[in-house]
């Protein structure tokens, strides 16, 4: 049996928001983490009240290895553990956080058939906020992903998905918050434009995001009709739909989120 529940290789932003999030449901005694720069992943264990140690050490020890480093640096990792991993007799899973690599790269990068989740969380989950779409090889079991579900929970919305579609969400859930505070950006700046104090136009556009996203999750009509009812006819909202559509508002999102999604394709 593995010592520690939960392993991470990686405490870079996204993997020290997962940390945060399991350690809310598993003690610290159950986590062990591990980063390239040792003092980085020390100062979140102290936070955490939980083990660091290094690579090799998490890949012996945990059942649920975390493996938290970009596209670009998932074989060389792998290759620094895969001689650990062989030598596992005990059962254990690799959960992949690199965008754009598949299932089936990853078992070949650490050269063995091993169970793999694949996810692509967002940065939402620091707060509990985040979705995290996920797939699984065919080697994981039912308990093993509810587990994987329950240890996850306090990160968001944790949603299973075929692995075909897993580039397809990290446009847009991945990307996703980027394009919103660009946007969100841009409603600010205009409102303080418009003679709005900055602190206020910060204020009102952030509520006014949380507000509509809120109504528009909590209601069962189409976001086109949601859009149609602030749409007073001959009023100020169509008047700045019509701008927005004049400047191709839709088309250019579209184009963001396709465009994401071939590079995100391209990194594996």
């Amino acid at each position: 049996m593995s010592e520690y529940k939960i392993g991470f290789i990686g405490t870079g932003n996204m993997g020290s928001a997962i940390a945060r999030a399991v350690r809310k449901v598993l003690p610290g005694h159950e986590i062990i983490l591990s980063n390239r720069t040792a003092a980085k992943a020390q100062a979140l264990a102290d936070e955490l009240n939980c083990r660091c140690a290094d690579n090799k050490t998490v890949a012996r020890d945990a059942q649920y290895i975390f493996l938290g480093v970009k596209p670009q640096f998932m074989k060389e990792m792998l290759e620094g553990i895969k001689d650990i991993l062989a030598e596992r007799r005990d059962r254990f899973i690799l959960v992949s956080m690199a965008a754009g690599v598949k299932i089936e790269t990853v078992c070949e990068m650490a050269d063995g058939e091993y169970p793999v989740i694949r996810i692509m969380p967002n940065t939402p989950v620091s707060i509990g906020e985040g979705v995290v779409p996920f797939a699984v090889s065919d080697g994981v079991f039912m308990d093993e992903i509810t587990d994987f579900c329950n240890y996850m929970r306090c990160a968001g919305t944790v949603d299973r998905l075929e692995e075909r579609l897993i580039d397809a969400a990290c446009a847009v859930s991945g990307c996703g918050p980027a394009f919103v505070y660009m946007f969100a950006d841009a409603l600010a700046l205009a409102a303080a434009e418009c003679g709005l104090p900055r602190e206020k136009a910060r204020e009102y556009v952030l509520k006014t995001v949380i507000g509509a996203a809120t109504l528009a999750a909590d209601s069962d009509m189409h976001l086109s009709e949601l859009r149609d009812a602030v749409c007073s006819p001959g009023g100020a909202t169509i008047a700045g739909v019509h701008s927005l559509e004049s400047a191709a508002f839709k088309g250019a999102v579209m184009d963001a989120i396709k465009t994401a999604f071939d590079k995100t394709k391209q990194l594996g």
